[in-house]
């Protein structure tokens, strides 16, 4: 039950007056909450009443700001030793999305309808629609972290969706000579390829493993008898060796020929060191990924002519290579499943996708059949001309 009064005092000699509702939370404690208006005293009477029968309600005194819960849910992932790159997005996050328009709010205050505003007010400051994806995502397991240490009843957040607008958006299906090199940028880029880069981006093509997985590729995980890579930690961009970031990142990968006989002649030169890497720096230590870019891959594009024309600060055009480095995973992927012919669910798995979903939102349109689809539009073309 609640109770509703008006309340009525005087401040500097001027009489003040506001509305209190009176009621009991879902734990049978007192609470009180001032409102400047009956009507919406009452309103909010109603919908605080539901949420005490719903066991759903969670009282404005007890209740934290976004800000300051997301600050406790980072020290958490602390505690749980998350990845430094994992609690350096969140931090950001906080800070540059979501502070400026979440930072006061309370966690009671919280609705579904203000979260579906908070990202139009990103989409409005220039947000592009993966960054919002990825902040609605941890302010959705930020609240979940909440419910959980009691600091808010429900996760408002759940059932936000935020959708693409197929008219607009200038993303498409992964295109060879686009996203990823063709067929004959790779022969020139594995000709042309010398040294310990050889090896890895013999590797790199032929598995689909991620550069943090290839840096941190230790020679116990590699069983070239059976042909076979073990993908079990990963380097992170701090040089930090540790498991890969998901369940499903802990993979067997088949080796092709050519990805055997290449690491077993590099095996005999590769520099030693304590951690027995695969592709380790001069030094036996981990390599960097800038090292990667700028002593290789970058370098290696031009010298093939994978670049793309571009203006620099001065508005002049210049070259410059055109395919990052995740771009040799999804020529993996293209050729597990155009000369394979391996199922969606068998890709998943090897390249590490947490998802078949994942999976198809790359590479579905790569499992469809062109050659039949021609045949069958064909047989249109001829149906329409014998009439």
């Amino acid at each position: 039950m609640a109770s509703i009064r008006k309340r009525t005092w005087k401040s500097g000699g001027v009489e003040q007056t506001a509305w209190v509702v009176d009621y009991t939370d879902q734990q049978a404690k007192r609470r009180l909450k001032t409102f400047a208006t009956k009507k919406d005293a009452d309103a909010w009477a109603v919908t605080a009443l539901h949420e005490v029968k719903q066991g759903t309600h969670t009282p404005a005194s007890t209740s934290k700001t976004v800000s300051e819960v997301w600050e406790l849910w980072i020290e958490d992932c602390k505690a749980s030793n998350l990845e430094e790159s994992t609690i350096r997005q969140r931090r950001q996050h906080l800070k540059h999305h979501v502070a400026p328009h979440l930072s006061i709010v309370k966690l009671c205050d919280l609705t579904t309808p203000r979260v579906y505003q908070f990202d139009a007010d990103l989409r409005t400051n220039g947000r592009s629609l993966a960054m919002r994806r990825k902040i609605l995502t941890n302010l959705k397991t930020m609240l979940s972290f909440a419910q959980a240490q009691g600091l808010v009843a429900q996760n408002v957040a759940l059932a936000v969706r935020i959708k693409s607008d197929d008219r607009t958006s200038s993303a498409g299906p992964l295109r060879a000579g686009v996203d990823f090199p063709t067929r004959s940028e790779l022969n020139s880029a594995i000709e042309k390829a010398t040294g310990r880069w050889r090896p890895l981006i013999i590797t790199a093509i032929f598995t689909g493993m991620r550069a943090s997985e290839l840096r941190g590729l230790a020679w116990r995980d590699v069983n070239l008898d059976a042909g076979v890579v073990h993908v079990r930690q990963r380097a992170d961009a701090w040089n930090n060796i540790g498991p890969p970031k998901s369940k499903a990142g802990k993979r067997d990968i088949p080796l092709a020929p050519v990805v055997i006989n290449a690491l077993n002649q590099w095996k005999e030169s590769c520099p030693k060191g304590k951690l027995d890497l695969v592709f380790p720096n001069g030094s036996g230590n981990i390599e960097s990924l800038t090292n990667i870019w700028k002593r290789f891959w970058a370098p290696l594009q031009m010298t093939c002519g994978m670049s793309v024309e571009t203006l620099d600060d001065k508005q002049q055009r210049t070259l410059i290579p055109r395919y990052g480095f995740h771009a040799l995973r999804h020529v993996a992927a293209s050729l597990f499943i155009q000369y394979l012919g391996w199922s969606p669910k068998r890709l998943q798995t090897v390249m590490g996708h947490s998802s078949v979903r994942m999976t198809f939102d790359l590479y579905g349109h790569l499992f469809e059949d062109i050659e039949a689809d021609r045949a069958d539009m064909a047989k249109i073309e001829a149906a329409i001309r014998a009439a």
